[in-house]
């Protein structure tokens, strides 16, 4: 009897000391994966992608495709969202980026700018101000600009080491307090010469249009500039055709046609 006794006192004990490690197993159970949050933005720039359709909805998309106006010929844009593959068509030449190289079909010999700066060019200001949730980018504080009595809070927006073609470029995003929808923007112009600039050009964003729930521009105007600040307007440029879908475009869309020249970086 007594040896029975001792046997199941035995048990109890050892039972007493692994109940502790039970519940410490329990309390480890492996935390939701946080390695996937999503980027943080400050307030004021969430703000800002909430105004125009929110961050999520323009990431959903693929393509853009747009046409801008001009005199000598219409020249329509295509971009992959992902990639930033671009074709870019006019009457007259062609120039494109297949996310390795650069190229221009010009045997006209119509074009007389520099392909590789212009690859994203007009994009950036237009698909402005989902852009500035790209990596790389810097927020800052910047003055309020004052333009005919009403003043727009502004986000100055820099850029790491690197980053895009001319990382030392500066943008100055200014905004409708009221509506939080984008209404100026600044920039500086760095390429090639491997210096900041003081010169900062001014376009003003006020005709939107809505695109499958994104907001995004109809023209955007250039100001004239005296002493850093906007003054009355200089030109606009207008879209057509403009076109946000899911779907990628084939690989074959963006290459080099047969006659292109293929352009490297100096």
């Amino acid at each position: 009897m007594n040896r029975i006794l001792f046997l199941l006192a035995l048990i109890a004990m050892t039972s007493c000391k692994e109940t502790p490690k039970s519940e410490n197993a329990e309390s480890k159970v492996p935390e939701e994966n946080v390695s996937e949050k999503e980027k943080m933005y400050p307030e004021n720039v969430n703000a800002i992608f909430e105004a125009h359709g929110g961050l999520k909805a323009w990431q959903s998309k693929r393509t853009l495709s747009y046409t801008m106006l001009k005199p000598d010929g219409n020249e329509t844009q295509t971009i992959d969202l992902l990639t930033r593959k671009e074709r870019i068509a006019t009457p007259d030449f062609a120039m494109g980026y297949d996310g390795k190289d650069f190229w221009l079909a010009d045997e006209k010999k119509a074009y007389k700018g520099d392909p590789i700066f212009y690859h994203n060019l007009m994009f950036y200001f237009y698909a402005m101000p989902f852009v500035l949730a790209d990596d790389g980018i810097n927020y800052g504080e910047t003055e309020k600009l004052e333009f005919e009595g009403k003043a727009y809070p502004g986000i100055r927006i820099s850029y790491d080491d690197g980053v895009g073609v001319s990382s030392k470029d500066e943008y100055f995003l200014h905004y409708d307090a009221a509506t939080n929808q984008m209404a100026w923007l600044g920039y500086t112009v760095t390429y090639r010469s491997g210096e900041k600039s003081d010169n900062v050009k001014w376009i003003q964003y006020n005709d939107w249009h809505e695109l499958n729930g994104l907001v995004l521009p109809k023209s955007m105007t250039w100001h004239k500039v005296e002493d850093r600040k906007p003054m009355g307007a200089a030109s606009t440029r207008n879209f057509d055709n403009v076109d946000l879908t899911d779907a990628p475009r084939p690989a074959s869309f963006y290459e080099a046609p047969a006659n292109a020249k293929m352009l490297t970086k100096e």
